[in-house]
């Protein structure tokens, strides 16, 4: 990807730079991009982190990594590269890959979420980062206490229990988002009940197959105990292409096909995505997520992220029988624990009491 440069420094690339990243003068950053034609990210987006990181006294590298993420040997390649830099900032879906990844040997990693300059210096990436990663904290010290935990929505998600932390702990990530956009993965372990499946079936980011996505022409339940699919329940023809699409992506993998690793929502009320979903569903699953009207699975395959998503729309989470969110909106003011950081940062305030609420999805 030819990177291109703009004149102006960019409020979100040095929120990127300096909230996120911690970079300062006389370090070395490495940019990765992906090549020419991918069309996932804008070339100004990185071009004008470039150009801030460049301000700010820091010694640039721009490099374009092609293919994927496979395998053990992948990221060994991968950490010779990025051998000898301060700071990676992943413009690259290669930076989803490894962000469970456990190799010690990487450099300090941020994962940039926003594809593209207009997301950058909106409110999705100007919002204030340190606020954000507090909210984050907060909530996930809440899921953490809770002593019930219940999922529903419009379209009949009615899933509850209590996450077992000792036996199945949730694995966080290894490289930073930026922005801030889902708490801690919660584990499924514990919980029990219905989950509806609608519009579509998609990958986690992972890995990579075919068919990535499976269009769902109505909704399908999904039967949940612990960390186990049951069944799955609806039209018998919708029901048969789920557990084929399963079948098919397990067997690809040698994964099983029947566990639900664990689920987390969007906390980001900035995050939106602005035409149909259904045109670049790639693009959609690698940005919308960290909307609070979004809440995804991590299933298919012993480990997080898993290999196929649910993704769940306008969800309500009570956490003790507080509405935390509620139908699609989040409302961390119901958290004692989160008055305080409000308080401290009334932009970030602002911004949830008027929430971005277009993701893409009609219906």
């Amino acid at each position: 990807m030819a990177i291109i440069s703009s004149p102006d420094i960019s409020a979100g690339a040095l929120s990127l730079l300096c909230d996120c990243v911690g970079g300062h003068a006389g370090q070395r950053l490495l940019l990765v991009v992906e090549p020419d034609g991918s069309d996932f990210y804008d070339a100004e987006a990185p071009g004008q982190t470039a150009d801030a990181a460049r301000a700010l006294g820091m010694d640039v590298t721009v490099k374009v990594i092609e293919g994927e993420i496979n395998d053990e040997q992948d990221i060994g390649r991968l950490t010779e590269t990025v051998k000898g830099f301060d700071h990676v900032i992943y413009f690259s879906r290669i930076g989803d890959q490894i962000r469970f990844s456990d190799n010690g040997s990487m450099p300090s990693s941020t994962m940039c979420y926003a594809l593209n300059t207009n997301a950058l210096n909106s409110a999705f990436g100007t919002a204030c980062h340190h606020g954000l990663c507090e909210i984050k904290d907060a909530i996930d010290d809440a899921f953490a206490r809770a002593s019930h935990i219940r999922v529903t929505c419009p379209r009949g998600t009615d899933y509850s229990g209590t996450p077992d932390w000792q036996t199945s702990p949730a694995k966080e990530v290894s490289v930073k988002r930026f922005p801030m956009l889902v708490p801690q993965p919660i584990p499924a372990t514990g919980f029990s009940g219905t989950v509806a499946l609608c519009r579509f079936l998609i990958g986690t980011g992972s890995r990579f197959y075919e068919p990535y996505y499976l269009p769902l022409e109505a909704d399908v339940l999904a039967r949940v105990e612990n960390n186990s699919i049951t069944k799955f329940e609806g039209k018998p023809e919708e029901v048969q292409r789920v557990n084929q699409h399963y079948l098919h992506v397990a067997q690809y993998f040698s994964i099983s096909p029947w566990y639900v690793h664990s689920w987390h929502p969007g906390i980001h009320p900035g995050c939106d995505f602005n035409h149909n979903a259904l045109v670049d569903l790639l693009r959609w699953s690698g940005s919308a997520f960290g909307n609070p009207r979004l809440l995804h699975f991590h299933t298919c395959g012993e480990y997080a992220p898993g290999e196929i998503s649910w993704n769940i729309v306008d969800p309500t989470i009570y956490i003790d029988d507080v509405a935390v969110w509620e139908n699609g909106c989040l409302h961390p003011e119901r958290l004692d624990t989160c008055a305080g950081i409000l308080t401290q940062h009334p932009n970030l305030a602002s911004l949830y009491a008027h929430p971005h609420t277009e993701i893409g999805l009609a219906g």
